[in-house]
């Protein structure tokens, strides 16, 4: 299984996936690939990507298909949170708050702590910044001259409570690096409000310094999809398991 963004598809008119299915189809793998919006499996984030299967099997792998479930939003992900302002929180504390929504009960199962949940601490002129922001604004807000070097639109913007998140990435811990500020606390979001949003459970716990626990998360692939293309491959093994044993029988073997 590969992962990686969705331009390695269409990049250099297909140069890339074409390289990728030329190789491995030496080895003899069958390949599938397609793009998948982790928003369509339960992750309360819009993130594509694309998503690679190889197998040697006799018959190609699907990609699994989005299916009817409730839309996650941040609000579902991480409203049990909202109460740290810039530079608070340790990594490891108690559950201030009671679960609001049926998602952020099921990531709380089997963790009687909350780690990761510890605020940056923002310089006093990103603060600034930030208070001049209204709840889930942007930087349309600040006078121009504020906007810095980043010139991307979506710098200096908060999250929308009720919408997904933009795909989370390794720097969610800076305001300036797009949309990833908390909609209303003056903060950037935590480390546990970001890997909620990639849908990791509370029982998981993430080691090493901020720099490399903000990689283990942006870099991740989200639990939830992540399941669902193992739950493919797993159909597929189990399809080709009876059909080994049904061949068997007709010879007259043991299975």
């Amino acid at each position: 299984i590969i992962e990686n963004v969705k331009n390695l598809i269409n990049s250099a008119n297909g140069f890339f996936i074409k390289q990728i299915y030329e190789e491995f189809e030496k080895l003899g793998y069958k390949l599938n690939h397609g793009i998948l919006n982790a928003y369509d499996f339960g992750v309360p984030q819009t993130r594509e990507r694309a998503i690679i299967i190889g197998t040697l099997l006799d018959k190609k792998i699907s990609l699994p298909n989005k299916f009817d479930l409730k839309r996650i939003s941040v609000r579902d992900a991480i409203s049990d949170l909202d109460y740290l302002e810039s530079g608070e929180g340790e990594e490891i504390s108690n559950y201030k708050y009671e679960p609001k929504s049926e998602y952020q009960r099921l990531l709380r199962d089997n963790s009687k702590k909350l780690y990761n949940h510890k605020a940056t601490n923002h310089s006093q002129i990103a603060l600034e910044k930030l208070k001049l922001i209204p709840p889930e604004g942007d930087k349309s807000s600040m006078p121009k001259e504020l906007y810095g070097k980043q010139k991307f639109q979506t710098t200096w913007s908060r999250l929308i409570w009720d919408k997904p998140s933009p795909t989370i990435d390794t720097r969610f811990d800076t305001p300036s690096n797009g949309r990833n500020s908390h909609p209303f606390l003056n903060r950037s979001i935590t480390p546990r409000e970001a890997a909620r949003i990639q849908s990791f459970p509370d029982s998981f716990i993430f080691y090493g310094n901020k720099c490399s626990i903000c990689k283990q998360i942006g870099n991740a692939v989200p639990p939830k999809l992540a399941y669902q293309i193992a739950l493919q491959v797993e159909e597929a093994l189990n399809n080709a398991e009876v059909s080994k044993g049904k061949l068997h029988r007709k010879q007259g073997k043991i299975s």
